[in-house]
C-alpha cells in the first residue's frame, strides 16, 4: 500500500502481485492491476523469481519495486529484473551482493576503517567450527544469517552445548525466509542500543544522511517500536554516525534508499552491524521528522533523476519526534505467539500527528504463512513527551476485533517509566517484560469495561428473551446478538 500510494503521487501506474492467501488484501484492489502468482507458501509465490518477472513483463511494467521483505535484498532478483530489461527500484546488484552478504559487508567496512562487532570473517561450515569460533570470541554469541534481515535466521547462544541446535535452527529459518542458509557468528555485546542511519544516494554520486532511528525495543531480534531521533544521540555523535554511514554507502557505489545499522555501546562507542539494502519497515519515523517521502525519492532516483533532498553526510536537523509501534497479529500474553483469524472489525485512529500505514481491512483473513505485521501506527509531536502522549491516545482509539494483537503491549510500554525516560537498550524487553505484561490495566479502562458489563447484565434482566434475540421452541434455542451487545463488541469493550 505504501509503494502504491507513492506511485500514484509520482504519476505512475501500479501493478500488484498476490498469492492465494492475499487475494482479498487491500493492495490487490488498490493497484491499477494485480497478477496472481501462486499458492500461499512463499517458495511457490513471493520467492519465485521467474513468476515475478513474468508478471512484470506480461502486465507491461517498466520497473519493479521489491518492497522490504522476501527478495528485497537478493542480488539474483535484482539481476533478473535488469536482465529482463526492467528497472530495479533499488541499488545495483553488485551493491546488494557486497552489503547484503553480512560477512562481505563486514570485510568492506573494516577495510574502510569503520569499526565492526567482533566475529567470524566468513560463514561457519558446521557445528564444530561454530563451537571453536564461539570459544574464541567468548560467550554469549549470535548466530546470524549471512543474507536477509528482520531478525530471521538469528539465534543467541549462551552455552557451547546450544551451538548445534541453534545453528540448525538459524540455517533452516534463513533458508525458508531468504533462500540462502549460510550463517556466521558475532560476539554478543552487553546492553547496547540499536541505532540506524537512513541514507539516500542518487546517480550523481551524492549521498545524504537523514539522521538516526532508535530501534532498541526488540523481541527475538525483531523490532517492535522505533523512534527518531534517539535520546542517546547527540548532534556530535549524529555527525559521526552520518559520516560513517555515507562513507559505507559510497564504498560500494550505492544507489537509492538504504540503512546502515550500528550498535551503540553505553560508553558511546559504535560498531557497524549490517546494511539493509532496501527501504525498511520503520522508514516512516524518518519521514515524519525530516519531511522527506523516502519511497517517492526511491522512485525518482530509479528513474535517473536527482534526489530532492537537501543536506549531506553530516545529516539534517530533526524536527520534533516520531514513534512507530508495529501492530502485529501476536499474543503478548502468550510469548508473542503469532495468531491467525479474521479481522472482524477495525477502527483506525486519526487526529493531529497520527499516521496509519496498514495492510489489512475488516473482513480480511490473517494467516500464518507470512510475517504477522498488520500495520504501523505512528505518532509525531514537537517533543518526545508529546509523541508518547499522542501514541498513547492513538493506541486507545485503535480497535481490532477478531484476533489478538500487540496493541495492549504497546500501551503498557508508553506508560512504562523506563521507556518514558529513554532508558532502553536491546535487552529492554528481557528486563521489564514481565513487569509490563503483569501490570494492571488503566483504571479508566477497567471502569469502562465494568459499566459495559453492568449495562449488558441489566439489559438481559429487564427485557424478554425475544427482545434479546433468543428464539426457538421445543428446547432448541438460538441466540442472535442484541444491538447493544454488538456495539460493545465492535468497540472492544468486552474481552
Amino acid at each position: 500500500m505504501r509503494i502504491i500510494r507513492a506511485c500514484y503521487e509520482e504519476g505512475l501506474e501500479a501493478v500488484a502481485v498476490y498469492s492465494d492467501a492475499d487475494r482479498l488484501a487491500p493492495h490487490v484492489r488498490a493497484a491499477n492491476a494485480a497478477v496472481h502468482i501462486g499458492p500461499p507458501p512463499a517458495s511457490e509465490s513471493y520467492l519465485n523469481i521467474p513468476k515475478l518477472i513474468a508478471a512484470a513483463k506480461d502486465s507491461g511494467c517498466q520497473a519493479v519495486h521489491p518492497g522490504y521483505g522476501f527478495l528485497s535484498e537478493r542480488e539474483a532478483f535484482a539481476r533478473a529484473v535488469q536482465d529482463a530489461g526492467l528497472t530495479f527500484v533499488g541499488p545495483p546488484p553488485a551493491a546488494i551482493k557486497a552489503m547484503g552478504d553480512k560477512t562481505e559487508a563486514r570485510r568492506r567496512m573494516q577495510a574502510a576503517g569503520i569499526p565492526v562487532v567482533p566475529g567470524t570473517a566468513g560463514p561457519v561450515r558446521d557445528a564444530a567450527e561454530a563451537r571453536r569460533e564461539a570459544q574464541r570470541l567468548g560467550l554469549p554469541v549470535l548466530l546470524k544469517a549471512a543474507s536477509g534481515g528482520g531478525g530471521k535466521g538469528m539465534r543467541l547462544v549462551h552455552a557451547l552445548d546450544e551451538i548445534e541446535s541453534a545453528l540448525r535452527g538459524a540455517h533452516s529459518e534463513a533458508e525458508k525466509a531468504f533462500g540462502a542458509g549460510t550463517v556466521y557468528i558475532e560476539k554478543y555485546l552487553q546492553r547496547p542500543r540499536h541505532i540506524e542511519i537512513q541514507i539516500l544516494a542518487d546517480r550523481s554520486g551524492r549521498v545524504v544522511s537523514l539522521g538516526e532511528r532508535e530501534c532498541s525495543i526488540q523481541r527475538r531480534h525483531q523490532k517492535l517500536i522505533e523512534e527518531a531521533p534517539s535520546v542517546a544521540v547527540t548532534p556530535a555523535l549524529r555527525r559521526r554516525l552520518g559520516e560513517a554511514a555515507t562513507a559505507a554507502a559510497g564504498a560500494v557505489g550505492y544507489l537509492g534508499a538504504g540503512t546502515i545499522e550500528f550498535l551503540l555501546a553505553p560508553t558511546g562507542e559504535f560498531y557497524f552491524l549490517e546494511m539493509n539494502t532496501r527501504i525498511q519497515v520503520e522508514h516512516p519515523v524518518t519521514e515524519l521528522v525530516y519531511g522527506v517521502d523516502l519511497v517517492r525519492e526511491q522512485l525518482r532516483i530509479a528513474g535517473g533523476e536527482p534526489m530532492r533532498v537537501r543536506g549531506g553526510a553530516t545529516g539534517m536537523e530533526p524536527r520534533g519526534h516520531a514513534i512507530e509501534c508495529r501492530i502485529t497479529a501476536e499474543d503478548p500474553a502468550n510469548g508473542f505467539l503469532p495468531a491467525a483469524g479474521k479481522v472482524q472489525y477495525l477502527r483506525v485512529p486519526s487526529g493531529p500527528g497520527i499516521r496509519w500505514d496498514g495492510g489489512v481491512e475488516a473482513g480480511n483473513d490473517v494467516t500464518l504463512y507470512y510475517d504477522p505485521l498488520l500495520a504501523k501506527l505512528l505518532a509525531w509531536g514537537e517533543t518526545r513527551e508529546m509523541a508518547i502522549r499522542r501514541m498513547r491516545r492513538a493506541l486507545r482509539e485503535l480497535v481490532i476485533v477478531g484476533l489478538p494483537t500487540s496493541q495492549s503491549f504497546h500501551l503498557r510500554v508508553m506508560d512504562d517509566p523506563d521507556f518514558q525516560r529513554g532508558e532502553i537498550d536491546i535487552t529492554y524487553l528481557e528486563r521489564v517484560g514481565a513487569r509490563l505484561l503483569e501490570a494492571a490495566p488503566p483504571p479508566d479502562l477497567v471502569q469502562a469495561v465494568a459499566v459495559a458489563a453492568a449495562m449488558l447484565a441489566d439489559e438481559r434482566r429487564s427485557q424478554p428473551l425475544a427482545a434479546l434475540g433468543v428464539t426457538g421452541s421445543g428446547g432448541a434455542l438460538s441466540v442472535t446478538m442484541s444491538a447493544w451487545l454488538g456495539a460493545a463488541r465492535r468497540e472492544g469493550l468486552r474481552p
